[in-house]
């Protein structure tokens, strides 16, 4: 198969925390070589896609902001076209607070007169925001949630909680699911990266470290994908996975390998 654009997780594929994954650099440069069009897509909702190309530089590895998409931007998106009025609480990150703002959304710290909650991943979040999020909820608030990731690596080769544990967390002291969770592999998340690209999803690969996000988006797309063994994913998860991934590469150092 001759691809003709790829859907690159980033965490836990090309680096995993502030660590680049040996042989990313390469492979983004193969995929350069062969000019294959690039979407970077992270369910990490904390930077902006300005941010990301930064950290990207910093390893060493050029990305332009327009080639970057994040559970972030597709919830901005999301929030503009659904609630474009709504007063919104967010239990969440500086970095998605920003994003919000600059959509042009209506953010508010008053739980009482909030009408949409969005939880996603703050690594300040304590019982008091809880309390707030667990009043915000009161009503017919609706509940969003960024992405669905209950953990993600870090550059030590243990997990961190991630959005989904604070989203978990409101929704079990709500007793309410979210109404919606975007980010990878929602059906918003979807229609971001095939609309980015602009090509046909049968050219196009995704490639990343979660069966249930990555290789599911890639799946829903309708695109080939690529399993990589650097992140949360390990060989025992193959024989369940479900959807199976198309291609199990050790690491991104090995996509030459399926392009």
């Amino acid at each position: 198969m001759t691809y003709r654009g790829v859907v690159l997780d980033l965490d836990g594929t090309v680096y995993r925390g502030n660590e680049p994954v040996s042989g990313a650099r390469e492979a983004i440069a193969a995929l350069r070589e062969r000019d294959i069009s690039l979407l970077c897509f992270s369910n990490n909702p904390t930077l902006t896609p300005e941010a990301y190309a930064d950290r990207l530089a910093d390893l060493g590895i050029e990305v332009n902001p327009s080639e970057i998409a994040s559970a972030a931007s597709v919830t901005a998106t999301y929030l503009a076209r659904e609630h474009p009025d709504d007063r919104i609480f967010l239990v969440g990150s500086s970095g998605l607070r920003d994003q919000l703002e600059d959509a042009g959304l209506a953010l508010t710290e008053k739980w009482a007169k909030t009408e949409v909650l969005v939880a996603s991943y703050d690594r300040g979040f304590d019982y008091d925001r809880l309390t707030e999020a667990l009043w915000a909820l009161e009503g017919k608030t609706t509940f969003v949630g960024t992405d669905p990731d209950m953990t993600i690596p870090h550059s030590d080769g243990h997990l961190v909680p991630g959005s989904g544990a604070i989203i978990h967390a409101v929704a079990g002291v709500a007793g309410q699911e979210p109404d919606i969770v975007l980010g990878k592999p929602s059906s918003e998340a979807r229609d971001a990266a095939i609309g980015a690209l602009e090509l046909d999803p049968q050219q196009c690969l995704v490639v990343g470290d979660r069966l249930d996000t990555d290789i599911a988006l890639g799946a829903g797309c309708g695109m080939d994908t690529a399993v990589v063994l650097s992140g949360v994913t390990s060989e025992a998860d193959l024989p369940e996975a479900d959807p199976s991934p198309d291609h199990v590469l050790d690491s991104i150092a090995d996509l030459e390998s399926v392009l």
